[in-house]
């Protein structure tokens, strides 16, 4: 993915905000909606992992005019304008957060003082505004380490919260109990069957010694109702190992049951231990 058609966008926008001198947030709308600057998404890639490289590409390279430390306060201004306007103008939801370094947070709040000295009081109020929003995801990789790094840190945090949120749901519920549930055992499938199979012998031995011949014939290759429910199991079955591996429980799992065959055995040691002794 080349994103840096959609960079060098990003800096003749905030170069044309910066070239008239401007500090109000005003001015930068104008110059967004004069250039059509919402199209930028058009080009937005429809891969989960690709949008997040895409999003915060666009985000990291509007912090890059915020923090350069030797550009002038208007072109930081329309770097943090920039960034405000993409986060509030992306098509997604829910919308993708803003990565802010701790290193990039001191520097914006130092813009953010410099920009009150100059009687610039809309600086603040966009962060302020950002931050009550929740549109910031703080972390420790720096702009230096790389955008890679970002991303990374962005998955590592979101499957965190996604492992923290499915441990609360089988935590206070019982679905736990549903998810490892044996189908076929929980029916006693076997026996449904055997009982299934004699029922329907019955019916076949009743048929030729009666001799109703159309009784027998509704008989023939008819799926038994125990099959019908084994078919069912299977399908359970593949469905259950199918969310285990979307949701990391088979691993879990595995693990439980390797440290319950250590115990097992660590038990039988022990006794056998005792009983010498």
């Amino acid at each position: 993915m080349d994103l840096a058609p959609m960079k060098r966008d990003i800096d003749d926008l905030i170069s044309q905000f910066a070239a008239a001198d401007s500090t109000r947030l005003t001015d930068m709308k104008q110059v967004w909606l004069s250039n059509k600057f919402s199209y930028i998404y058009d080009a937005r890639p429809s891969c989960t992992n690709s949008l997040a490289l895409f999003m915060q590409s666009l985000y990291s390279h509007s912090i890059g005019h915020l923090i350069a430390p030797d550009s002038s306060l208007s072109r930081r201004l329309g770097g943090l304008y920039c960034l405000y306007c993409l986060y509030e103008t992306q098509p997604l939801k829910p919308p993708f957060k803003v990565y802010l370094s701790l290193g990039e947070l001191k520097k914006l709040r130092k813009l953010a003082a410099d920009a009150r000295v100059r009687g610039v009081s809309a600086a603040s109020a966009v962060v302020k505004r950002m931050l009550e929003k929740n549109a910031f995801l703080f972390g420790c990789v720096e702009t230096n380490e790389g955008l890679k790094g970002k991303v990374d840190e962005l998955t590592e945090l979101e499957n965190a919260r996604i492992k923290a949120a499915c441990n609360k749901l089988f935590d206070d519920t019982k679905i736990e109990e549903f998810i490892h549930m044996d189908l076929g055992m929980e029916v006693d499938l076997s026996k449904v069957k055997q009982m299934c199979r004699d029922y329907e012998e019955l019916k076949r031995v009743a048929a030729v010694e009666g001799g109703d011949e159309e009784m027998k014939g509704v008989s023939e290759g008819k799926e038994l109702v125990g099959d019908a429910m084994e078919k069912i199991a299977k399908e359970w079955d593949a469905q259950r190992e199918v969310f285990y591996r979307q949701t990391g429980l088979s691993q879990k799992l595995n693990e439980e049951e390797q440290q319950q065959q250590e115990d097992d055995s660590f038990d039988k040691e022990l006794e056998q231990m005792l009983s010498e002794a």
